[in-house]
Formats: structure tokens, C-alpha cells, sequence
């Protein structure tokens, strides 16, 4: 891989809480502007800047994006952001729910996008590709991380330990009750990680496929405006987080439906028992792969799937099981992705948001999956494949706004 040192733009470390705001595609517009209110400092302003317009104000409209850079440039003038005297690799760190996951703040080269070092495992949307690749040409600027995750070497994870240490830049909690603690790494050191990751042959996209396919663009927008393009400007690079894959781990991405297509319940139910084997009680969250728990009228039934050693790395996820031989052949939803009879819920949410959303009335039944692994996430990517929409959801997120790189 082709790294290098980050010279960023950031907050100082007493308003770190305040500047700094979840990824702009974890929030609605309602969400962002409720979190934003009375924090005039909030990342948010920048990221999701329609919360200072309107009420249904197109948020790929001018004003969007003019509002956002007026706001980016009024926190760097006043000096809630400030720029790095000189590049440096952050290590960076959250703790969240008795777990820590450890990572290296870097920038990383277009070209091992373009290349497929940099693996992909998700299909992008145009539309939200060119939102961010006009939010970034209007900010001249990166502001959000894009969430690498690697094969764990010696090299890099002795590289980890011993330079996360001694005082820390930033220390806070956020409004999710995650801790995030980074050290700042220059000199001969920082060299060191660089070329550490000289020798790590691939990294593989966890979240943000949109932010690093619209930095992948902005550069080819800006080198074919440049003639004396080199390779080595500063809009050939984008911002990354790069975890160990032994640091991380996935949550589910759980499914509700809106109806049964004219089923009973039980009909449904045993429509199920013809290709699974169903239990009348099971526990909401599956302990195994294989497993899948669906919630209807008020309780939880176990589905336990046979998968043939002949299926293929996709075929062998949970969620194109369920895709395969539930939701498509009994339910009719053939795309995911554009019918709005389905929806997603984040593994955060947990399984009482689905208890919730059925006993509500707004959806008929609730799928709770048993998560996606890192291996299976690789293999695929290896392989070259796209998984399923919706296949994983990986927290804790990154912090906006905590370290943006300007082109």
C-alpha cells in the first residue's frame, strides 16, 4: 500500500467534543439538525449543511453546498479548525461497550483505489457520489475518513502498541458514549508506519465506499484541469482510518417487512417450515450462521437453514439466504435496494427497535441476522464480488470533522 503522513486540518483538543460530529450519512436531516442545535461549532454545519436552511430545502441544491464552505471557512478563520505545522500519522483509538478497536489516521493514494488494493465489497450510488465529489471541490477539502480495515501483520501491530502511548492529543466522550483517544506521530516514527504499510499488499473498504469513490474522482477531475500532473499532488490523496481486522467487529443489519403479501401469519410461518426447519421460541439475537430469527405477532421463532458446502462465498451469507429463499420467492421483494417494502436497521439499534417497529403496526415482521464476519468481507472482496446490499454495519463510527485533509 502506498501511505503517507496527513498534514490536517482539526480542532483544538478542548473543543474536540463540540467540532467533531458522526459521519453525514449515519443522520437524516432531522437527526443532524436536532444534534447540531445550539452547537454553533458542530461539524454538522459543514457536513449536512441544509440543517441552516429551510425546512425541504433540496440538499443537492447551490445553497448546500455554498453554505458548507462558508461554514468550513468561518471554523478555520475563527480557529476551531487549525492546520498541522507538519504531516504526521495519528494513532487513534475508541473504546465503546468493553471493546477497543486501534487504528493508523493516514492518507492513502487514489491510484491503490483505482488499482484494487484499496478492495471494494458494496456497489455506490452515482447520486451520492456526486454529492460528496461536489462537497469536496467546493470545500477544496476531505473532511470525513474513510474506514480501512487490513490482514494484521507483526510489523504494524508492534507499530500500534508502542506508539499509542504518553499523553494523548484528544481524550473525549461523544454523544454516543464512545471514547475516542488519538496520539500524534511525526518524524523518523511516522516514517516507520509508512513503510511499514509499503509491505502490506491490500486493504479492504469496512464503511465509506462513497467517501473514497468520490475522492477517487475529485482527482481525476483535477488532474485532467492540470497539464504538469504528476501523481504526487495533494488531490491524489485521501484521509483514512486503517484498522487490524482482529480490532473490529461487525454488528448485524437487520431487515423489517412491511407485509406478509397477503399471508396470515401463520401461513407465512409455515410457508417457512417448508424450506427451514422453524423453532416455536428462539432467542432474538442468532448465536451461529445459518440462523436467523424473525419477530411476528409479539414473538421471536428460531429459522435454522441448511447451506451446501457448494455455495459460494455470497451465496453463503446469511442475508442472500434470507434474500434467496425468503424475501424474494415468498415476499416478492426482488431488489432490496429500491423496494420500499423493505427496510434496515442497524445492529446498534438493537433487537427491541425491531420488537418496536412490528408491534407498531408499520411493518409485519422483523428478520434479526446473525452478523456478517471480516473473513467472509475479504474472501469476497478478494474475489472480486459485491456483497448484498445492507450486509454489514460496522461501529463505532468515525469522527467528522476530526481530521480533514485540504487538497
Amino acid at each position: 500500500m502506498r501511505i503517507q503522513a496527513l498534514r490536517a486540518d482539526r480542532p483544538p483538543p478542548k473543543e474536540a467534543v463540540r467540532v467533531t460530529a458522526p459521519p453525514y450519512d449515519t443522520l437524516n436531516t432531522a437527526e443532524a439538525r436536532a444534534l447540531a442545535k445550539d452547537n454553533p461549532l458542530s461539524f454538522l454545519h459543514v457536513s449536512r449543511s441544509e440543517i441552516d436552511l429551510p425546512d425541504g430545502t433540496d440538499p443537492y441544491s447551490d445553497a448546500v453546498y455554498e453554505g458548507a464552505k462558508i461554514y468550513f471557512d468561518k471554523l478555520r478563520k475563527e480557529e476551531h479548525l487549525i492546520r498541522d505545522s507538519e504531516p504526521a500519522v495519528y494513532i487513534y483509538e475508541q473504546h465503546w461497550k468493553e471493546r477497543i478497536q486501534r487504528g493508523f489516521v493516514v492518507l492513502c493514494h487514489v491510484d491503490d483505489y483505482e488499482k484494487n488494493v484499496i478492495k471494494k465489497h458494496e456497489k455506490t450510488r452515482e447520486a451520492k457520489e456526486n454529492d460528496r465529489l461536489r462537497h469536496n471541490r467546493t470545500l477544496g477539502a476531505q473532511p470525513g475518513l474513510v474506514f480501512l480495515t487490513f490482514r494484521d501483520d507483526a510489523t504494524t501491530d508492534e507499530l500500534l502498541s508502542d506508539l499509542g502511548g504518553g499523553p494523548a492529543l484528544y481524550d473525549f466522550v461523544d454523544e454516543n458514549k464512545v471514547r475516542h483517544v488519538a496520539w500524534r506521530v511525526t518524524g523518523a516514527k511516522a516514517g516507520d508506519v509508512v513503510a511499514a504499510f509499503a509491505k502490506v499488499p491490500s486493504a479492504y473498504i469496512a464503511d465509506g465506499h462513497h467517501r473514497a469513490a468520490s475522492a477517487w474522482r475529485t482527482a481525476k477531475a483535477m488532474r485532467a484541469e492540470n497539464p504538469r500532473h504528476t501523481g504526487n499532488e495533494t488531490y491524489n490523496w485521501f484521509p483514512a482510518c486503517i484498522f487490524p481486522a482482529s480490532s473490529l467487529k461487525i454488528l448485524p443489519y437487520n431487515r423489517v417487512v412491511k407485509d406478509l403479501k397477503g399471508m396470515l401469519p401463520e401461513d407465512f410461518l409455515g410457508k417457512l417450515g417448508e424450506i427451514c426447519h422453524v423453532s416455536p421460541s428462539a432467542i432474538p439475537a442468532p448465536e451461529a450462521p445459518g440462523n436467523i430469527s424473525v419477530y411476528i405477532n409479539k414473538k421471536w421463532y428460531g429459522l435454522k437453514f441448511e447451506v451446501p458446502l457448494t455455495y459460494g462465498p455470497i451465496a453463503r451469507l446469511d442475508v442472500s439466504i434470507l434474500q434467496d429463499r425468503v424475501l424474494a420467492p415468498m415476499l416478492g421483494i426482488n431488489d432490496p435496494r429500491t423496494d420500499n417494502r423493505i427496510d434496515f436497521v442497524g445492529g446498534i439499534r438493537g433487537t427491541k427497535e425491531l420488537e418496536k417497529l412490528v408491534d407498531s403496526g408499520a411493518f409485519a415482521a422483523a428478520f434479526s441476522m446473525h452478523p456478517t464476519t471480516l473473513e467472509q468481507l475479504m474472501e469476497i472482496s478478494d474475489a472480486g464480488q459485491i456483497m448484498p446490499p445492507k450486509s454489514t454495519w460496522f461501529e463505532p463510527k468515525l469522527r467528522s470533522g476530526l481530521f480533514v485533509y485540504c487538497y
